[in-house]
């Protein structure tokens, strides 16, 4: 009797759940599916997010740091303890010290703490490699133009490095694809760059070169390090209100290539009240003027400049100036991960030179999309901080992850390279 009385129990029960179901108040999916999720998850999915492992070279000051103090002598390769500042007083020289940072983020004791990069002492168990030689900064410290013979001594340090290089079985092992150089200064390793085409080169635009040297596929784009200091305390109770001029530029106007753009829109932007276009070259006191007027305007104009890419967009970006980018040609790093759409305006070259075109668009612009623009700036802003030490999501942690996305390709291309009998077979059909 007492087995009916169960069976009759479990009948209604389970009678009575299929109704619910059948009505749809029970979602019998959602409870099979917390389930599952409730159970341990496998770890090999997740091995896409460990950090990029990064064997650093152990070169010779004189390469990297020793170039910031040429007086000293010692080129015992530098640690965390010797790791210099980098100098206040060097103006425009620190745009293009991507290199410096990055280094430092594999020199610093804490590298790989929550961020996407971790140094390794054993090559054998690296995912890439860095060569810490501070090309930019040999340019700009070794001769002040491509003709002086000053510069020398950097075509010297090239010498060395490209020796040094050749003679690593790693180099040699992946032809250098693997390797991570960075060529910020549009005349970085000038005199030897075509023995580093294969190599993953951090650059900030590709207008320099052609395809073969630098590109999308294998290169990363980085910030300019931004030369102004960053607006910290920017919570006006009206933001849009408090900034009284429309569209603001301060900056060199006689440019090469593209940049002679800049001298066409001096013509047409003259005579707009709420438009300030100033010709100013980079001293102390114009930097400290230029990030005043970035701050007290809605728009800050990008036009190219000798490239493609200037400074000047990440300086607004810091001070929450939202750009308006003049450049058919530019590029953007973290463009992957970052839509500038959302905080940035683009004008054609043919949009622009097209008297009264882009002011006009820009009085008209809604009070409230210009405000998103601006909180989204305040958001992603320090996706473009350079520091030592290094901080998760800084740009330099972020670059490290570009350089972790360009890692399959690479790979592939190694893996090809050792078993093809007849290299680019695919190009000749």
């Amino acid at each position: 009797m007492y087995r009916k009385a169960t069976l009759f129990l479990v009948f209604s029960v389970i009678f009575f759940i299929s109704c619910l179901v059948l009505v749809g108040t029970v979602d019998i999916r959602s409870c099979f599916f917390t389930l599952l999720q409730s159970r341990p998850i496998s770890p090999f999915p997740c091995a896409a997010d460990s950090p990029l492992r990064v064997y650093m070279y152990d070169l010779p000051r004189r390469f990297n740091v020793g170039i910031m103090n040429r007086r000293n002598l010692d080129q015992t390769p530098v640690t965390a303890s010797t790791w210099p500042p980098w100098p206040k007083n060097w103006g425009l020289k620190r745009q293009h010290s991507v290199e410096y940072w990055m280094m430092g983020s594999l020199i610093h004791e804490g590298a790989g703490d929550g961020r996407d990069v971790v140094r390794v002492m054993d090559p054998e168990n690296a995912d890439a490699f860095f060569v810490p030689f501070f090309s930019s900064l040999s340019f700009n410290s070794h001769g002040h133009n491509m003709t002086d013979p000053a510069t020398e001594i950097d075509h010297q340090l090239q010498i060395e490095l490209m020796k040094f290089l050749s003679e690593s079985k790693y180099w040699q092992r992946s032809r250098g694809r693997d390797h991570v150089i960075p060529m910020t200064h549009p005349n970085a390793f000038r005199f030897l760059r075509d023995q580093v085409n294969a190599s993953i080169q951090i650059v900030v635009d590709f207008g320099r070169y052609p395809k073969a040297m630098s590109n999308l596929g294998k290169d990363v784009v980085a910030p300019y390090v931004h030369v102004v200091s960053s607006f910290i305390d920017d919570d006006p109770p009206d933001p849009f209100e408090s900034r009284k001029t429309l569209l603001f530029f301060q900056g060199k106007t006689f440019r090469k290539d593209d940049g002679i753009i800049r001298v066409k829109l001096a013509k047409i932007l003259d005579g707009y009240v709420d438009v300030h276009y100033e010709r100013s070259a980079a001293t102390e006191k114009s930097i400290k003027t230029s990030s005043e007027g970035m701050r007290s305007s809605k728009f800050c104009l990008h036009p190219a400049g000798d490239t493609p890419s200037s400074c000047r967009l990440f300086d607004a970006i810091v001070n929450h100036c939202v750009p308006v980018i003049v450049s058919d040609q530019i590029e953007l790093p973290f463009e992957d991960e970052i839509d500038y759409t959302r905080f940035s305006l683009f004008f054609s070259f043919e949009e622009a030179l097209q008297p009264g075109y882009m002011v006009d668009r820009l009085r008209q612009f809604p009070n409230e999309r210009w405000i998103e623009m601006w909180k989204q700036l305040k958001t992603i802003s320090h996706h473009y901080e350079f520091q030592y030490p290094p901080e998760n999501e800084d740009a330099v942690n972020m670059l490290w992850r570009q350089v972790k996305h360009r890692l399959p390709a690479v790979k592939l291309a190694v893996h090809r390279s050792r078993r093809l009998k007849i290299p680019d077979w695919w190009r000749r059909r």
